[in-house]
């Protein structure tokens, strides 16, 4: 039997903990980004994962920083997701991990708990948007700064829309119900293939509990019941019965399938769930304007949505970093600079430094410009800051498309399905 990453990644932290004699105590290396190196001399790996607007825009900060740093040597490691984490993981096993790296909330909690990340607290962050540096403390340790901020949003093809004569959803007043009722209609109206192209989502799953005053997960673990994985399951059974989502297979097909050839993108689809700062590559790739709604409540209400502002990823440091110091120095200079904001631009999401998010206004797309007048909007709808998922529970989205499609292939009942969902997810974060 071949061991996937998460079994990699558990066993090479383990090891790698153990090789490091609690990390912290190593020769070299600091857990609070103190007493350690120089940071106007050193030289340090970044790595990250990203598309080539990504690489492009983080070489020529790195350039930015040096150049201004003679002292510092940055060398570059642009990876793509699909090896990100294998590679990670080895590096952080064999003692041999980057000194600054790009993280992802699905993940910090595997390395965070296991003393493998720095101690951020050495990095301003008085000027961030209040809740935004939560994203990045595990266990009161703050392990991660905010690099962009996003929101879970809802899009939608107005075009579509007018073809079918239904009129685009009020998204301050639109219901679960009534999400389903509405995709339901344009589908059967326009002989689309999606109403809405997909609502297989722990994060729609995570925004629909959180408004029944539940968090999907808590520092013991699952924070929900198998009843409430249940309901949702339910949710999904009924949206298909109506014509509101696409068939099983034709889901499970989406799924696997590029950003550029997505359904809301190639317009089979009036309404997709996505991210805030996706919005300027779907509408690029699209080749029409699309409309971000807010996701739906219970009763009709956008004050009670419950949302909250996501790190499209964040900032960390190995703790066993030789230069701490410089370690910080560059991550602030990342998330607190001008230089460094109207360098990097909100393509990993707006700045959760709110002075640096005015600073980039006037360089912003109109798109990017819609994006952040969205995010200020929805400013009196958010709650608390969900944690990061425990170690483990990163893998909640694949487990979720899973149980999800066996349900909806009519192989397992809600409540069959729900059950094994919590059972494995259980398993999961026991290690």
């Amino acid at each position: 039997m071949g061991v996937n990453r998460r079994q990699f990644l558990l066993g090479g932290l383990a090891a790698a903990a153990t090789t490091m004699g609690l990390v912290g105590c190593a020769p070299g290396s600091s857990n609070s980004g103190g007493g350690g190196g120089d940071a106007s001399s050193a030289e340090l790996n970044f790595t990250w994962w990203g598309n080539d607007v990504r690489n492009k825009n983080t070489t020529t900060a790195i350039d930015a920083y040096t150049k201004a740093n003679p002292g510092v040597k940055i060398s570059p490691q642009p990876g793509e997701w699909a090896s990100y984490w294998d590679r990670l993981a080895t590096q952080v096993a064999g003692n041999t991990a980057p000194d600054i790296i790009q993280m992802d909330m699905a993940y910090i909690s595997e390395y965070g708990n296991r003393g493998a990340l720095l101690d951020l607290s050495g990095v301003d962050t008085s000027k961030f948007i209040e809740g935004t540096v939560d994203s990045g403390k595990i266990d009161g340790t703050l392990n991660g700064i905010n690099a962009g901020i996003n929101c879970l949003v809802v899009l939608a093809n107005p075009k579509v829309f007018e073809k079918a004569g239904v009129a685009v959803p009020d998204d301050k007043s639109w219901t679960w119900d009534s999400l389903v009722d509405v995709s339901a209609e344009v589908a059967k109206k326009t002989k689309l293939t999606f109403g809405f192209q997909s609502l297989v989502s722990d994060n729609l799953f995570q925004a629909w509990i959180r408004q029944q005053g539940k968090a999907l997960f808590t520092p013991e673990g699952m924070g929900v019941e198998t009843a409430d994985v249940q309901g949702w399951f339910d949710y999904l059974v009924k949206a298909q019965k109506a014509g509101a989502i696409g068939t099983p297979s034709q889901i499970t097909e989406e799924a696997a399938k590029s950003l550029d050839q997505s359904a809301i993108v190639v317009g089979t689809a009036a309404l997709a769930l996505s991210n805030s700062n996706q919005l300027e590559a779907i509408t690029a790739a699209a080749g029409t304007d699309l409309s971000m709604l807010r996701y739906p409540t219970i009763a009709g209400n956008s004050a009670e949505r419950k949302a909250w502002y996501k790190a499209s990823m964040l900032w960390s440091a190995s703790a066993r970093t030789k230069n701490p110091e410089a370690a910080v120095a560059f991550i602030s200079w990342l998330v607190n600079s001008p230089e460094a904001a109207n360098l990097l631009l909100a393509e990993r999401g707006m700045p959760a430094n709110s002075e640096m998010q005015a600073a980039i206004k006037p360089k912003l797309s109109k798109v990017q410009q819609t994006v952040q007048t969205f995010l200020n909007d929805i400013q009196p709808e958010l709650a608390d800051t969900p944690i990061a998922p425990p170690p483990g529970g990163g893998k909640i989205g694949d487990v979720m498309l899973r149980f999800a499609t066996e349900v909806l292939f009519g192989r397992q009942s809600t409540a069959e399905a729900a059950q094994k969902f919590m059972d494995e997810m259980k398993s999961n974060m026991q290690g």
